[in-house]
């Protein structure tokens, strides 16, 4: 390709609206522009890149078995009420209706168009495991778009989803998956960090996220350096710690009865530890809840007796639409919102409102307490379970509990690790104390099980004729994050650094002007280069020297050779990540180049 046939759209300011180096480049090399907000189109440098990425990614997915699918990306509304998430998948779905008043989705994800899909076509066990896979447009209405593609409204993801007789079954395929995952960033040059991970609104057991480091990351990983653990902050579990009384000793049990004291204007735990001469980690933090989608049976909770349980249609799970509940931590430890979310079976967890725990608690905001609290059930964390002698809220203005005894005082209807796990944590595995860095995902494996399948009623024969249920896995990468982290970990002050294997071309050839010998000698190896096999393109504008070489570093082409009347008949040939050219005769140019280029390519392959 010649520059004069394609589209140079390099910008030399950087946007005021980007903020993080993949954003800024993107837009600076001319790769993509925006079209509102969360909402990018790519240009045709951006655009070769992009189907680069796209390539390696359903290279790696044909060589493990899976076959390529191409649903929809409007699918009927029908299909998410049969799954149960119509109502669970929250704002972030898109949700239109059509002229015929039919109810329409907007692809956020794509579990229920698969699974209606695989149910109408399977009958017999003969028939499985089964792997679909679509490398195809998702939308997400995010409240805050942002990072350009790192985070907008509109992208495209690999999406597959494996159908199974058995588990064994589904460990196999679970397990091909996450060796491929890991061909596929080697082979895009990425470094990730693969982590246990919460399923989140996708369901399931089973599940590994694939992380880059990222000081603007979404996520907080916890890492060991010492046996290798690593999980996102949402999975994170951490070894029990021995709580310390206030003269910093373990706590012991007393046989003191339960005591309200008054401690007038004292809410915090912080006015707390100083009121009472104490540490936070004497003090059970009560937290109050309100939970959407619940689908634990909560026929039997306290305070639950009058909640309505639902079903969107046939044989989706039954759900509570909104729930409260009182979550109990130590009082220096904070509750992991996700994994409360996960403990509970629902679809969001947020803090109740000043006017509910007023209702729930019959106290002012400050005051809540799980001794003698029977409006609502309580979870208490782990770390609530092996604390003695502790201070509670009591349950009225101005007054908290002391000598208070889980288990004595009082009886969780539920326990669980809903623990924020945080640098200097003990590892779960080791006891060594664990690190943290901020992380972004770009692809999760999960092992769905039979969320979707029993609830969309997909069946099939088996080898006595009986039907049976399939179990589920689902495993996504993020094409156009993907493609920025790549520019996040390969970019330096002068623009990107594609690695070889994503570059929109391999090498380009600037004549320092194009005429005369330089012409002719640019247009003699344009030829050879292409008859090579090499992806290259001719730099033939009329344009200052210093203004190509400015504008092919920042696009970022891994080779570089340069034409000029001083150096001619030899080139001079420079690789985009190192420091200094190399003159070579032009007459050997094409097979030098191609010996850099197999071997980058060898590299990432290998």
């Amino acid at each position: 390709m010649k520059t004069s046939q394609t589209l140079i759209a390099t910008l030399r300011e950087v946007p005021a609206e980007a903020v993080i180096a993949s954003h800024q480049l993107m837009l600076r090399a001319g790769l993509l522009r925006k079209l509102g907000n969360g909402l990018f189109a790519y240009l045709p440098f951006g655009l070769r890149a992009f189907r680069k990425v796209e390539n390696i990614i359903r290279e790696e997915m044909n060589n493990i078995g899976a076959l390529e699918f191409r649903p929809s990306v409007v699918v009927p509304g029908e299909l998410w009420r049969e799954s149960g998430r119509w109502e669970t998948m929250g704002a972030g779905m898109l949700r239109v209706t059509n002229r015929v008043d039919q109810e329409l989705v907007v692809s956020p994800t794509a579990e229920e168009a698969f699974t209606s899909l695989i149910r109408d076509e399977l009958s017999s066990y003969k028939q499985l495991p089964i792997t679909a896979y679509q490398i195809n447009t998702k939308y997400r209405d995010e409240i805050r778009p942002r990072y350009g593609v790192m985070r907008g409204r509109e992208f495209t993801m690999k999406d597959a989803y494996s159908f199974h007789a058995d588990q064994k079954s589904l460990d196999e395929t679970y397990d091909n998956f996450a060796v491929a995952y890991r061909k596929i960033f080697k082979r895009l040059g990425l470094s990730v960090i693969p982590v246990r991970a919460d399923a989140g609104a996708m369901g399931g057991t089973g599940s590994e996220e694939f992380m880059v480091e990222s000081a603007v990351g979404d996520d907080t990983l916890i890492l060991c350096p010492s046996c290798g653990y690593a999980a996102n902050t949402e999975k994170a579990a951490c070894e029990q710690d021995i709580p310390l009384n206030a003269e910093g000793k373990p706590q012991q049990k007393t046989d003191k009865p339960k005591e309200a004291i008054d401690t007038p204007n004292v809410r915090t735990i912080e006015e707390l530890s100083s009121f009472l001469k104490t540490n936070p980690q004497t003090f059970i933090k009560t937290l109050i809840y309100k939970v959407l989608n619940s689908e634990l049976d909560l026929t039997k909770a306290p305070g639950c007796a009058s909640l309505k349980r639902v079903t969107d249609t046939g044989d989706a799970a039954k759900f509570y639409p909104v729930s409260f509940f009182a979550v109990c931590i130590r009082g220096d430890l904070d509750v992991n919102e996700a994994k409360l979310a996960s403990l509970l079976k629902a679809s969001e967890v947020e803090l109740a409102c000043d006017d509910d725990v007023v209702r729930i608690t019959n106290a002012p905001v400050g005051f809540a307490g799980p001794a003698g609290l029977s409006s609502v059930p309580v979870i208490a964390d782990e770390s609530v379970l092996v604390m003695h002698d502790a201070v509670t809220g009591g349950l009225a203005k101005d007054v908290h509990f002391i000598h208070v005894e889980p288990g004595r005082d009082f009886t969780p209807f539920m326990t669980g690790d809903v623990r924020t796990v945080v640098a200097g944590d003990k590892c779960a595995s080791c006891g060594a104390e664990y690190y943290s860095k901020k992380g972004n995902e770009l692809g999760h494996i999960f092992k769905l099980g039979y969320k979707y399948t029993k609830a969309m009623n997909v069946t099939y024969l088996d080898e006595n004729g009986k039907l049976q249920i399939p179990t589920m896995g689902c495993y996504g990468i993020g094409v156009d994050r993907a493609l920025a982290s790549i520019i996040e970990e390969h970019h330096d002050e002068n623009g990107i650094v594609w690695t070889m294997s994503v570059a929109p071309y391999q090498a380009v050839i600037v004549p320092i002007k194009y005429e005369g010998a330089m012409k002719e000698t640019a247009d003699a190896l344009y030829e050879e280069f292409k008859k090579a096999g090499i992806e290259v393109l001719l730099d033939d504008r009329n344009e200052r020297p210093g203004v190509k070489f400015k504008d092919m570093d920042l696009i970022g082409i891994p080779v570089r050779v340069v034409v000029g009347d001083k150096n001619l008949p030899n080139v001079e040939i420079k690789e985009r990540a190192k420091p200094e050219p190399e003159l070579i005769p032009s007459s050997k140019a094409a097979s030098h180049v191609k010996t850099i280029i197999d071997a980058a390519l060898a590299d990432l392959n290998s």
